[in-house]
């Protein structure tokens, strides 16, 4: 008895000891929104094995951009990185490679000799290297990623997230359309053998244009993968996947479930509109531009100032701060793209939920709106005082598909132009 008590002790110390490896979690979004069609433990930090190379290929991308590299710029390779163990190219000491070899290498045989060799070219060490990937992905929104080397090979402190990988397979697409279409490479060919690419989805699943495996002892069976079909694209990342089988196979039927999805979502009818009603701010601009002796829309570009500036000095208690008082034209987004609408997302008694629900609300958005203003506007009713959460300075377009996208959330979502005020919304608080 003393003996199975000793066992079971030693057996419970030991598993407190031992990491959780290979923790599975997955994400799929729409590529052109943001929006989540599927997610479990996507914020869950995880080892990325191999996905790791996206960064590194992210920063060779980026020396190809900005002239630092071309692609026939021979790179040497170290005795450590010679000596980095499987999967590898094989690269001797005093060797070199072309940058064009080194990222086909990469894509497809996920080489970690070469991966080293890209890492100490750019930066001197491959230490020195993961630090500038972290501080990239920093920039990139990944805040729950750390790099410590650029292979992916095991490092207990090289952590990353289903979410934070989504947000690097959206930007090295995004970022480098010229380079991006080598993840579509099936097969490389260096020095007498041919190398297949890792990832089965190529040629397999329809509209696959990449882009990357992993795999470690710890991390399971990792896989990024970018789709695009019949106009739609999305992206799919899964950790910790029991065979490389079996991950795929998990892949194509959440990959199936997005593009269902977002079928059934185009096929929804836009959010009613609210009815207008007589805005305090347009009433004050037509009566103060007829005191000035214009008509309403004459001197359209000194207008706003002078409204503004005189309907600040008027003395209300729910009066709302001017947002538009003109259509005014953003040229960023082309000629006549007005930017005079925003989305209500809710109304509450407090400030702290309406500044929460924005907060919700971009992350089911994602990059879509982020020229979106975040607003919360005090108001006085007469059963008191509530706080409006809006995120203005949008399309009507992007509005409307906005609210579209939120709905299916169970969120509470008005499309608004500027110059309408919104009943009131009654979520949950």
């Amino acid at each position: 008895m003393a003996v199975v008590l000793v066992i079971t002790l030693l057996a419970t110390l030991l598993g407190h000891s031992t990491p959780v490896w290979a923790r599975y979690a997955s994400l799929v979004v729409d590529g052109e929104s943001g929006m989540e069609l599927y997610s479990r433990s996507a914020d869950t930090r995880n080892y990325p094995a191999s996905l790791t190379k996206i960064m590194t290929l992210y920063m060779a991308f980026d020396a190809l951009k900005r002239g630092k590299w071309t692609m026939n710029t021979r790179l040497k390779v170290s005795r450590r990185a010679s000596r980095q163990p499987q999967t590898r190219l094989g690269l001797k000491v005093g060797q070199t490679i072309t940058v064009r070899n080194a990222i086909l290498a990469l894509v497809t045989r996920s080489a970690n000799d070469v991966a080293t060799v890209v890492g100490e070219n750019m930066a001197g060490t491959e230490l020195r290297f993961a630090a500038i990937m972290t501080k990239q992905a920093r920039k990139l929104g990944m805040t729950r990623t750390t790099f410590r080397n650029a292979s992916g090979l095991p490092d207990k402190r090289q952590l990353s997230t289903a979410r934070d990988m989504v947000r690097l397979a959206t930007a090295i697409r995004e970022d480098f359309p010229k380079y991006y279409p080598y993840f579509r490479t099936k097969r490389f060919r260096y020095k007498g053998r041919v190398y297949r690419n890792h990832n089965k989805l190529l040629g397999r699943y329809a509209g696959t244009e990449g882009i990357k495996t992993g795999y470690t002892n710890a991390s399971g069976y990792n896989l990024v993968a970018s789709v695009q079909r019949d106009g739609k694209h999305l992206i799919g990342v899964v950790f910790g996947g029991k065979t490389g089988a079996r991950r795929d196979r998990h892949m194509i039927r959440l990959l199936d479930r997005g593009f269902s999805k977002l079928t059934r979502i185009a096929k929804l009818p836009p959010p009613p509109l609210p009815r207008p009603r007589p805005n305090r701010q347009a009433t004050d601009a037509i009566q103060l531009t007829a005191a000035a002796g214009r008509t309403p829309g004459e001197s359209a570009v000194e207008t706003p100032a002078a409204v503004i500036e005189q309907a600040s000095a008027t003395p209300t208690s729910d009066r709302r701060p001017p947002i538009f008082l003109t259509n005014l034209e953003d040229k960023s987004v082309g000629q006549g793209a007005v930017r005079n609408w925003g989305i209500q997302v809710g109304a509450y008694s407090n400030s702290g939920p309406a500044q929460a629900v924005i907060l919700t609300a971009r992350v089911h958005l994602g990059p879509a709106i982020d020229h979106g203003r975040e607003r919360v506007e005090r108001v006085r009713r007469r059963h008191g005082i509530i706080y409006r959460a809006l995120i203005m300075g949008l399309r009507e377009v992007e509005a409307r598909d906005a609210c579209a996208i939120l709905l299916t959330k169970h969120l509470p979502c008005v499309p608004v132009p500027a110059d309408v005020e919104v009943a009131e919304i009654s979520p949950r608080q």
